[in-house]
């Protein structure tokens, strides 16, 4: 029987009320005091609850008694109870000499199911509690515990789990620590969140263009099929965010989208970073190991950028992971598999590098099951307006200035400019335009400004020596002058007739190498 009995606040009313508990002859198993309040637990009696409550109303000062289901300490410790066990993630706490004090469902299923893989009888509930947390898993706890946290790769059932272990220090009146232990799934959709800001689909790529209008088609077909994809496109096309759409537009959006640039990582990194390593691979390795992209990627989608940088190492051991899925960590014996879908980019021609022998013609079959292309912006000029526009308010949206329009002068010089830095460099020059715009209109005079680091950097190009490899003959040499030549001054005189003044030519050979260039339609 458990009782709240409200009472005024005097001295002694305390010793009254246990006074009549005694006289009762009732044994009081716990009790709770409160400013006006008395919570008691009493052990089971035959007395009856209107029996003690009419000896308790007698106490003068006892203005209410009723009964109740749990004591407050109790209600707060079943809520906690609650609240632990609907966490998605394994806590166990232990104490000092790291024996099982107490475990969430999570850990205890786990635990269970470890058991089971392990083919031993499996213990539950309370026989888990006070047995060692290293006798149950395969897990390095130095004692006496260290004052800092640590983590470590665990296996358990088969699968890879993070294991974070975070010291209790005496000063929080207890001493032990607390084990949380991450699946690799949820921590690959953790970081997959951190890589992703917004949600990026087959309709946050911009553009009306008939090649677009394709790509966007060939996007949502593809989505639905469980086969390598290989991105083709210059640099700063949107290559990643054509993947990331496809990823979202399939069944495996809830699971991680891991991307990895591999031009930007040295051979050895790169590999630990795609397959990870197993405990004591090399030194300085993390202790228990490190999963590697393809494990934090389980269920969802792997993005390989600028896949043609890959060392000839490193692309035999792709190729042998997509043989058949399986793979092992850098240093490690087990075999371990992983369900994946690959999608893969690059800026090269692939064919060529094949030629050349600086990519295997086997991987490029592999990578390339379906393609896409992701055209160049010159190559789109109709959609020039509406990306402008977009990145005119995401960049007034992020400075926190007014949003300012763009004048039909300074759209007519974007739409004729060639872009060799794509989206990439549109995005670089409205964003710069927009920080130094003051007017409220952006004018052709404030995207040249923009654009001027940009022709410098062209102008440096085309002053540049032709590399002697890159000269096949004397006609191919002119025409790539030509080509650097145009491309660097039309930016300045963008119409026919004032790129021919400044070239003293004639207006008919300025518009025949525009169009051969590809600068203007």
């Amino acid at each position: 029987m458990r009782l709240e009995i409200k009472s005024e606040d005097r001295m002694g009313i305390s010793q009254e009320i246990l006074a009549t508990f005694t006289e009762l002859s009732l044994d009081m198993q716990a009790m709770e005091v409160s400013s006006q309040f008395i919570f008691v637990h009493l052990a089971k009696t035959k007395l009856s609850f209107n029996r003690v409550k009419n000896a308790l109303m007698q106490v003068s000062g006892v203005n209410h008694c009723t009964e109740v289901d749990l004591l407050p300490s109790e209600r707060r410790e079943r809520h906690l109870r609650v609240l632990v066990n609907r966490l998605p993630d394994a806590i166990i706490d232990i104490d000092k000499n790291a024996c099982v004090m107490a475990l969430n469902q999570a850990s205890e299923k786990l635990l269970v199911n470890h058991q089971r893989h392990k083919g031993v009888s499996p213990v539950a509930g309370e026989q888990l509690k006070g047995a060692k947390v290293t006798s149950l898993l395969d897990i390095d706890i130095p004692l006496p515990l260290l004052d800092q946290a640590s983590s470590q790769n665990v296996d358990i059932a088969g699968q890879s789990y993070i294991a974070e272990i975070s010291p209790i220090s005496e000063q929080e009146n207890s001493s032990g620590a607390v084990i949380s232990l991450k699946s690799i799934s949820s921590l690959g959709r953790q970081i997959s969140i951190l890589q992703t800001r917004d949600e990026q689909g087959i309709d946050n790529i911009i553009g009306q263009s008939a090649s677009i209008q394709l790509l966007k088609e060939q996007t949502a077909r593809f989505a639905e099929l469980e086969l390598p994809v290989l991105i083709n496109g210059e640099t700063g096309t949107g290559k990643e965010l054509v993947a990331r759409a496809l990823h979202n537009a399939s069944y495996r959006k809830q699971a991680p989208f891991l991307a990895v640039n591999c031009a930007a990582l040295p051979e050895h990194l790169l590999e630990s970073e795609l397959f990870g390593y197993a405990n004591g691979a090399f030194t300085g390795a993390q202790k228990g190991g490190k999963p590697g992209l393809l494990e934090l990627a389980e269920g969802g989608t792997l993005f390989l950028d600028e896949v043609a940088e890959m060392s000839p190492y490193l692309q035999a051991k792709l190729l042998r992971f997509l043989q058949d899925f399986t793979f092992r960590r850098l240093g490690g014996t087990k075999e371990l598999h992983a369900n994946v879908r690959l999608l893969s980019a690059t800026h090269q021609d692939l064919l060529a590098m094949i030629g050349k022998q600086k990519f295997r013609e086997d991987l490029f079959y592999r990578l390339n099951v379906l393609n896409l292309h992701s055209p160049p912006l010159r190559e789109r000029i109709e959609d020039i307006a509406l990306i402008a526009r977009h990145f005119v308010v995401l960049a007034a949206t992020q400075m926190n200035v007014q949003q300012p329009t763009i004048a039909d002068s300074a759209m007519s010089l974007l739409s004729s400019y060639h872009w060799p830095g794509n989206i990439r460099e549109l995005q670089n020059v409205l964003f710069r335009a927009v920080a130094l715009n003051e007017s409220g209109d952006i004018s052709a005079q404030d995207i040249n400004i923009a654009l001027a680091q940009f022709k410098q950097q062209e102008a440096k190009v085309t002053s540049k020596v032709i590399d002697n490899a890159e000269v096949l003959d004397w006609a191919s040499a002119q025409a790539k002058f030509e080509q650097q030549l145009i491309v660097s001054l039309y930016p300045e005189y963008p119409t026919t007739r004032k790129l021919a003044e400044r070239l003293k030519v004639s207006h008919n050979k300025i518009a025949m190498k525009l169009r051969q260039f590809g600068i203007k339609n």
